[in-house]
């Protein structure tokens, strides 16, 4: 395998790095603070061990973690062959670190975005060469999920989205490959549902519990939306829904007031402990 930088040493950053690593892949993880940083080795050895238990791999933690280095120097990246920019949601942050990865990688590298809802060719407009963009919405967990939405967009290239896919199969895992566009097909479907039920959580008709309930026994889906929104990160939610307010226009994406209290309040979901709901997490610090 190629040499890879992931961009961002957050929740999505870590799993992909894991993910690459896990694979054999040689990884350096871009992330300017030190905190997240100094946090990352024990969230991929947490993750490594997650993943060990769940699907009965042989993973080793110190194996993984031997083929990933961290830096908050552009100048110490290396040059990839292949970069996955995993930074929050928030366009002034991706177009910063986007065009600092176009000088910084190596001619002709994949610049692989794992947006959630900004569309490919907006993002392609920020470096030199928009062939060399392409969207890889990798869910989260990234090392438990077994499915990358790929947004390929109007100026990717073919080569681009056959070294994604490659990649990915290479990762373990399935590529659907889907047009360009807002949220694409998951976020442009799913954003839109968790704002209605946070809606009808805020109005009343139900509380979180219930909604997710309709949705389980009703549907016959895994998770509800807000327990589904609680496992992404209502921040990223938030994040998320006004990437999609100002692509589409569409004003049933503004955030719904819940969910902006309880991001205020610091109430993230699992990532924090709670959110729409309790984390098993937070039922045992109490």
């Amino acid at each position: 395998m190629a040499d890879y930088a992931v961009l961002g040493g957050g929740t999505m950053g870590c799993g992909v790095a894991q993910c690459v690593a896990a694979a054999g892949g040689f990884v350096t993880v871009f992330e300017p603070v030190a905190a997240a940083r100094e946090a990352g080795p024990d969230r991929i050895r947490a993750g490594v061990r997650l993943a060990r238990m769940l699907r009965r791999d042989d993973l080793d933690p110190d194996e993984v973690l031997g083929r990933i280095r961290w830096t908050d120097r552009w100048d110490q990246l290396g040059m990839p062959e292949f970069v996955l920019e995993c930074v929050p949601e928030r366009l002034p942050v991706k177009e910063e670190v986007l065009r600092a990865a176009d000088e910084h990688s190596a001619p002709g590298a994949v610049l692989a975005s794992c947006t959630s809802a900004i569309p490919v060719d907006h993002m392609a407009g920020w470096v030199g060469d928009p062939g060399r963009v392409i969207g890889t919405h990798f869910m989260n967990p990234a090392p438990l999920k077994d499915t990358v939405e790929v947004a390929n967009g109007p100026r990717t290239s073919p080569d681009t989205l056959r070294r994604t896919t490659e990649l990915l199969d290479l990762l373990g895992k399935k590529a659907i490959v889907v047009g360009d566009g807002p949220g694409f097909v998951s976020n442009r479907v799913l954003m839109l549902t968790v704002n209605e039920a946070a809606a009808v959580v805020h109005q009343g008709t139900a509380d979180a519990a219930t909604v997710d309930a309709v949705f389980q026994e009703c549907f016959g889906h895994r998770m509800g939306p807000l327990r589904t929104a609680d496992l992404i990160g209502l921040d990223t939610i938030v994040d998320t829904l006004v990437v999609l307010r100002e692509f589409t226009g569409d004003p049933r994406f503004e955030p719904s007031p819940l969910l902006a209290e309880l991001v205020a309040a610091g109430n993230l979901g699992e990532k924090s402990g709670r959110g729409f709901h309790r984390s098993a997490r937070s039922h045992l610090s109490s």
